[in-house]
């Protein structure tokens, strides 16, 4: 190259940064001129093999890799016990995306077909887990949060002293704006209502009914509504009617429908057992009503404010006359 040449490049003006110079000699440009995200239209030096995570139909494409996403009951036993569980937690918090999610669909099918081993060391697994949970990345939070539902499935109760950091993760996820990561999130918080004995987990769901994100409220508001009659017609009495109505009149209020939904049939649910508590007493020997018995109606004016108290009895009175019409 002639000295005059090396000369020109030398002053090349900074505007001209934007522009590359390929094997061909062909100019080729790396990024805008005006400054904005890097755009690199080059063909990549290396693409992402084409790999398959199965999780039912659901199929997701990033960049040349394709994800797939199998059901529980579709997954299989993992081909080499003793490889898997030795590589697992280095597989779990590797920094390859694509060995995450493989170690996940691991832990998956080991909460299936080895209970007992994988339960040896879930107390370590979670907190890998809930990491996975907060990535950016959907292919391995939804994997994840597949994960969580299996977990919550196989350990039931077992589970309760590491759920806290598993339901903010779920809530929030739930609460998101991409669908497909959003319904696997509920169907896992779904999982966990029908699998962690309720007594343990409506504490810890209390919280989050007065969250400050609407979304999370809802969510929240579903998941205990669907705990509560699960504690069945006792220990519904020994949590407390009065207790439980008065979280069901605070949610009727909300500005999220899902949260008055939720809060209706919770307001249903009590109905319904207070009345048939309240049939159950002994009857005076002179009269047809039972003993020392209280209506629904003045039950709810003696344990709300008015405001609220009718707002529940609407709710529940319209559902007392559809049953009525429907009878």
């Amino acid at each position: 190259m002639s000295t005059k040449a090396l000369r020109d490049l030398n002053i090349i003006p900074a505007s001209g940064l934007d522009k590359t110079i390929d094997s061909k000699g062909t100019l080729t440009k790396l990024y805008p001129e005006n400054g904005s995200e890097f755009q690199k239209k080059t063909p990549p030096l290396c693409s992402v093999p084409a790999i398959k995570i199965d999780m039912g139909t659901t199929v997701a494409e990033i960049g040349n890799a394709e994800v797939e996403y199998i059901e529980s009951e579709n997954l299989s036993d993992v081909p080499d016990l003793d490889a898997c569980f030795n590589t697992l937690f280095s597989r779990l918090d590797s920094k390859d995306w694509v060995s995450v999610c493989e170690a996940l669909n691991n832990v998956r099918q080991l909460s299936i077909y080895h209970e007992e081993k994988l339960l040896e060391i879930l107390g370590s697994v979670i907190p890998l887990i809930v990491k996975s949970l907060k990535s950016p990345r959907s292919a391995v939070c939804k994997t994840a949060i597949m994960a969580s539902a299996d977990i919550f499935k196989a350990y039931n109760d077992k589970v309760i002293d590491s759920i806290d950091s598993l339901l903010v993760q779920l809530l929030l996820k739930s609460s998101q704006d991409k669908r497909f990561v959003c319904e696997a999130a509920l169907a896992a918080l779904i999982a966990m209502t029908t699998s962690v004995s309720p007594t343990l987990l409506l504490p810890k769901l209390l919280p989050y009914l007065t969250d400050k994100n609407p979304r999370i409220r809802a969510k929240a508001s579903i998941c205990f509504s669907k705990s509560v009659p699960r504690l069945g017609t006792e220990g519904i009495k020994a949590y407390g009617i009065d207790k439980l109505l008065q979280i069901a009149a605070s949610q009727l209020s909300d500005q999220l429908p899902e949260s008055r939904e939720a809060a209706r049939t919770l307001a249903i649910e009590l109905q319904t057992v207070y009345v048939n508590s309240q049939a159950s007493f002994p009857r005076n020997e002179d009269s047809l009503d039972p003993m020392d018995t209280e209506s629904w109606e003045a039950f709810c004016h003696a344990k709300l404010t008015p405001l609220r108290a009718q707002a529940i009895l609407r709710v529940t009175s319209t559902t007392s006359k559809e049953a009525l019409v429907l009878g």
